[in-house]
């Protein structure tokens, strides 16, 4: 089957042909037909992840192995399937999950896979992801049904989605007019406020250095805006919530945007770092003591957590972000990671089986 791999760290994808796998047990094979394109594949491309002052942590060293093929925003057909599994091969289409755990560990255990301590099988990371005509879904489990939605709307709730539902689940419960900063209004970002939006929150603040993604904040539900580059960021977020904010949803996480959202955070509130971008925290210690802050970490979400995501967007009119379709080849994966690396894409860009 074809795939589009990168062979070596900060290459560019090529097509490849690889041997399609045994399907054993509840194994599916899935036709790709959407892939969405995330930030974290540019820096899976690149090979690593930067960890400030503590170094680089390599893509290797999470247990990928060249050639890598990225892609974790996966809608799909099945096309053939194990023999204990309960699907068929048909039109329906299904998003897929795919952050698969060991299978073993207690968080694994607790339907918690995003938590997994084990030997984890990540689509896009430890195993082949979603930039290929075909990919391998381990258990048929990990399928849940598009239904209605969109279906690149549809990939992207399997990560930018997912990411922000589940980061939005760590700061709620909160009255709906206090104030929460979104920081980043990119795919993540404005899903984030899509998300915050859906369910009733009123005082969002989306902080961008971008002009057209704080107009893109706006149309999905931001109340506020706050263009990065003035003298003052913390008085300019505080400003535009109306008081200190409850919480701060980073999808950036550098030091410069951690430091800015801890400022502004009211007593008792609440950080949730979600970006990938590097750094390291440069807050005073004391005052996270002091003012009785939070500082939780998110890294995408859990499967039950995918599905009450999908039922949202089921049921309800779910704000979505502007999408660029292009063409599923290797010449458009590297247009797509080009593009979000240099910010030239307005939303998200989705790759589409022709």
């Amino acid at each position: 089957m074809k795939v589009f791999a990168h062979t070596e760290p900060g290459g560019a994808a090529q097509e490849l042909e690889v041997e399609r796998p045994e399907l054993e047990g509840s194994a599916v094979m899935i036709r790709v037909t959407n892939s969405g394109v995330c930030h974290s594949d540019v820096h899976c491309q690149d090979g690593y992840f930067d960890l400030g002052s503590a170094g680089r942590y390599e893509l290797t060293a999470a247990g990928a192995q060249y050639p890598v093929v990225l892609g974790h925003e996966i809608v799909g057909e099945v096309v053939a399937a194990g023999p204990d599994a309960t699907v068929t091969p048909g039109d329906t289409k299904y998003i897929v999950f795919p952050w698969i755990g060991c299978g073993e560990c207690q968080a694994c255990s607790e339907d918690r896979e995003n938590y997994c301590s084990g030997k984890k099988r990540n689509l896009s990371v430890q195993r082949r992801g979603g930039y290929a005509e075909e990919v391998h879904v381990p258990d048929e489990r990990y399928l849940v049904p598009l239904g209605d939605i969109d279906p690149s709307f549809g990939a992207t709730l399997a990560c930018s989605g997912l990411t922000s539902y589940s980061a939005v689940k760590k700061i709620m419960p909160l009255p709906a007019d206090k104030p929460v900063a979104v920081i980043g209004a990119g795919g993540v970002g404005l899903m984030t406020i899509a998300v915050l939006k859906a369910l009733g929150h009123e005082n969002i603040v989306a902080v961008d250095m971008s002009e057209a993604a704080l107009k893109n904040a706006q149309a999905v539900g931001a109340s506020a805006t706050v263009t990065v580059g003035g003298e003052d960021l913390v008085g300019d977020i505080v400003r535009a919530g109306g008081e200190k904010i409850a919480a701060a949803i980073d999808l950036v996480n550098n030091g410069d945007t951690s430091n800015a959202a801890l400022f502004a955070m009211a007593n008792g509130g609440t950080l949730v770092s979600v970006g990938l971008f590097g750094g390291q925290y440069q807050f005073p210690t004391a005052l996270t003591a002091f003012n009785l802050l939070n500082i939780r970490g998110n890294f995408v979400g859990s499967l039950p957590e995918l599905k009450e995501l999908v039922a949202l967007a089921q049921d309800t009119d779910l704000p979505k972000p502007p999408i660029t379709e292009l063409p599923l080849t290797a010449q458009e994966v590297n247009s797509a990671l080009d593009g979000l690396r240099n910010r030239t894409f307005n939303g998200r860009a989705v790759l589409v089986a022709g």
